[in-house]
């Protein structure tokens, strides 16, 4: 890990806590998290968006109303809508993201729930999204699980599944690799 993104982490991870000291006293910790899931799936579909937020060119004031009426369209008020307004007025927006990974690891934690980053080439189904949930609660001895969704076109198909420091990768670029390799030694 760089020390720019230890940096990084050490900030999300102190602005995620007061988030979640401040959800916690308001009893709204689910309504929190899924506008946190919310908008972490917008910037993940929305190249735009995510430009938005990584720009060091786009001024705090601007970022900040266009962040707000991204959140506007998307339904997410409350706590979650003055948060990340907050967060972009003080010129940390390019953090949100983490902030927003951090919070909900923090909450799984202390549900006793396991995150799972899944990867898929495209998004799953809420359908999916439940038997995989149930095929990972057998894997893990039951334990609750809570699914952090990517989507990566690039994988070409299959899924990458990390839980913790275990890897269960899936895909179709990685087989494709494999075999790759494979008839480097056949030949």
């Amino acid at each position: 890990m760089t020390s720019a993104t230890s940096a990084t982490s050490v900030v999300a991870g102190r602005y995620a806590s007061a988030l979640f000291e401040l959800a916690d006293n308001a009893r709204s910790l689910d309504q929190v998290a899924q506008d946190l899931t919310t908008f972490r799936s917008l910037v993940g579909e929305s190249h735009e968006l995510a430009r938005l937020l990584a720009s060091p060119v786009i001024g705090r004031e601007a970022q900040g109303r266009a962040l707000l009426a991204v959140l506007d369209a998307a339904g997410i008020k409350g706590l979650t809508r003055n948060f990340i307004g907050t967060v972009a007025a003080n010129g940390r927006a390019r953090d949100l993201v983490a902030m927003a990974s951090a919070f909900l690891a923090e909450l799984a934690s202390r549900r006793g729930e396991t995150t799972a980053t899944v990867t898929s080439a495209v998004a799953l189904t809420p359908g999916q999204l439940q038997q995989l949930a149930e095929s990972l609660r057998g894997v893990l001895g039951g334990a609750k699980v809570s699914i952090d969704t990517r989507v990566e076109p690039d994988i070409l198909g299959g899924l990458v599944v990390k839980v913790g420091s275990r890897l269960f990768d899936s895909s179709i670029r990685s087989k494709l690799q494999r075999l790759q390799l494979a008839m480097k030694g056949v030949a």
